[in-house]
């Protein structure tokens, strides 16, 4: 098998990945679509340094993040929206979709960008040791900071 097509292979295993990620940091459909082509590319890119010492679903969550967190630093002219209603729509699954999981996705959307990875990481299922080498910290660092992420989202949640 080519590397192009065990690139494409597993990519279409562990799209869900991008998607994840990319629905956490986009604001529209247009800018989903762009960062979801945007990981695509550097993945590709990358894909020859994969050496199988981690999982692959491990190395491309390392990608994503890289690459949405390096798009979303670069200057542009940026509309602010405040308003939750605003915010845009959870990437998940229509059958599992419910009004706990809405605001769970909207209040993420609202933490800085480090804090929505490391949060989405964890409700990944990672732990903290994975969670650690994909974002580049330590274990105790990782433990730590989702403690207090957890904290924040549930003032988030709080009924007003």
């Amino acid at each position: 098998m080519s590397d192009e097509q065990r690139f494409l292979d597993l990519m279409r295993t562990h799209q869900r990945i991008v998607l994840r990620l990319v629905g956490l940091y986009a604001n529209d459909a247009e800018e989903r679509k762009d960062l979801e082509q945007e990981v695509l590319l550097q993945a590709w890119k990358g894909f020859e340094s994969f050496r199988g010492e981690a999982k692959f679903s491990t190395w491309l969550h390392r990608v994503a993040l890289n690459t949405i967190l390096t798009q979303k630093r670069r200057p542009r002219v940026v509309e602010r929206r405040d308003r939750l209603d605003h915010l845009p729509d959870a990437v998940h699954d229509p059958g599992t979709a419910n009004d706990d999981s809405e605001r769970l996705h909207r209040a993420m959307f609202q933490l800085p960008g480090t804090d929505r990875a490391l949060i989405a990481l964890h409700l990944e299922g990672f732990d903290n040791g994975e969670v650690a080498g994909i974002m580049g910290i330590t274990a105790n660092n990782v433990g730590v900071k989702l403690h207090r992420i957890k904290q924040r989202l549930s003032e988030l949640l709080q009924p007003i």
